[in-house]
């Protein structure tokens, strides 16, 4: 299992430490980037991916919860980012083309989709997208309650992949915790991406091995 602990829940106080810890304990550093229309929030920007850049080890993988989100892929490629997903709900019938960009700048293209958002919609892009990236709470802010009917959907779309001999990851974001890592191993997740249960945590590197373990 990866763990990709979300920098939405570091302390941005101490960012250099929280990034050395993502550096020592993480397989990818999980950006959260919200534009306050999509979602009903505003995260962090260029400022700050721009000066993650030259201290992150492990790949940045962002998640844009942004509306046209292609006006900002060749920005993301500049900014050193490897994984860059957005929402289906913000690129309708341009999916495809959005994939196919994304892949032309270096970097893995993930498509998103909230909990309202049936899986089935994700099917027609496997064999196009790296990866697939299930909400398990609604997305725009953290700590939220996991919604454990995402477990069903994440095996849902493990069985079309399997089925299909596509090796595209899952990767799972919400309420993700010791509570629930387990399952969504067994479900079929490939990567978990953890907020509050890795940077609240009395023990952050031992909560990144037990979801990891898990």
């Amino acid at each position: 299992m990866k763990i990709a602990p979300s920098l939405l829940s570091a302390d941005f106080l101490r960012l250099q430490k929280d990034i050395e810890f993502l550096n020592r304990n993480a397989d990818l550093a999980h950006l959260d980037i919200m534009d306050g229309c999509l979602v009903p929030n505003i995260s962090f920007g260029f400022s700050v991916v721009d000066a993650l850049k030259d201290e992150l080890t492990v790949p940045m993988d962002a998640h844009l919860m942004i509306v046209h989100p292609e006006r900002w892929f060749e920005r993301f490629a500049a900014a050193g980012v490897s994984f860059l997903s957005f929402h289906l709900e913000a690129s309708g019938r341009n999916t495809a083309a959005f994939i196919e960009k994304i892949h032309s700048l270096g970097m893995k293209a993930g498509v998103a989709v909230n909990p309202d958002i049936p899986v089935r919609k994700l099917f027609k892009f496997i064999g196009q997208a790296d990866y697939f990236l299930i909400m398990s709470v609604f997305a725009g802010f953290g700590g939220q309650k996991f919604i454990y009917e995402s477990l069903d959907r994440v095996a849902s779309l493990k069985e079309e992949l399997i089925r299909r001999g596509d090796r595209a990851e899952i990767e799972v974001d919400g309420g993700v915790g010791p509570s629930n890592a387990a399952a969504l191993r067994q479900a079929g997740a490939d990567i978990l991406v953890a907020g509050n249960a890795i940077f609240k945590a009395e023990d952050p590197e031992s909560a990144v091995r037990a979801l990891r373990e898990a």
